[in-house]
């Protein structure tokens, strides 16, 4: 049996374009170029029926390594926690008051671009240090 190259991670939302732009400021990531036959991601919106108009956006890590993030409009809002969360890693090989600074100085980065800070979590000997945070729409993600 073959073994899966890549996937994508979905997101359920209520404005696919807004919350894809917060993850590519949040990741690096990009929004990938139009369909063919369209100049802008605006031009195909405008050629979809007006029902679809903004339902999806998608963007992709430049590199290639990362996966594609999809953003799907969805009609109910998130009522509960997530069941998956991404963990941004920031803090990589750091410990103690280094990987707190890291952790606090991206915290405020993505504070400023609407994200909610959430819990601390210090290292307790087993875990590192990591930080719980809220994307623009309630979704939790972990700085780590």
């Amino acid at each position: 049996m073959a073994s899966i190259k890549q996937f994508q991670i979905t997101f359920d939302c209520a404005e696919p374009e807004r919350v894809a732009r917060f993850w590519c400021e949040v990741l690096g990531y990009v929004v990938p170029p139009p369909p063919e036959g369209f100049a802008t991601w605006d031009d195909f919106d405008r050629a979809l029926p007006p029902e679809r108009q903004g339902s999806a956006f998608a963007c992709i890590d430049p590199s290639g390594v990362g996966p594609r993030l999809f953003f799907q409009r969805v009609p109910e809002g998130k009522v509960v926690k997530n069941r998956l969360h991404l963990d941004v890693r920031v803090g990589t090989g750091l410990v103690g008051e280094e990987r707190l600074a890291a952790l606090e100085a991206e915290c405020a980065r993505l504070v400023a671009l609407g994200a909610v800070r959430g819990q601390l979590l210090l290292a307790d000997g087993v875990d590192e240090s990591c930080l719980g945070m809220q994307d623009i729409e309630g979704n939790e993600f972990c700085l780590d």
